[in-house]
């Protein structure tokens, strides 16, 4: 039977931060891999790169904006982490 399991990520912006929701159907008992965070993620719209499997950050761009997507453990939703905004925005500087 498949349960539905609600993603939480944070898009990362040159100039602001917002906190959305994905929802992936799984398996019960299966726990989300990276291809479906990739799968949900592109289902939304966004063209993405994955570029941290650790901290799940993938690069996404659309004309004239590249931005970051971190997707967020059950544990961190809504909590703000300040380490990786910064890590994010020092990785929006650089050209890819």
């Amino acid at each position: 039977m498949k349960k539905e399991i609600t993603i939480h990520f944070k898009v990362i912006h040159h100039d602001r931060t917002s906190l959305l929701r994905g929802i992936i159907f799984l398996e019960e008992k299966q726990k989300p891999t990276l291809a479906d965070y990739q799968q949900c993620l592109m289902d939304c719209g966004h063209q993405i790169v994955l570029i941290d499997k650790e901290h799940v950050i993938f690069k996404a761009s659309k004309p004239g904006e590249d931005y970051l997507i971190h997707v967020l453990d059950e544990e961190e939703n809504g909590l703000r982490d300040v380490i990786i905004e910064n890590l994010a925005k020092n990785l929006l500087k650089t050209k890819f």
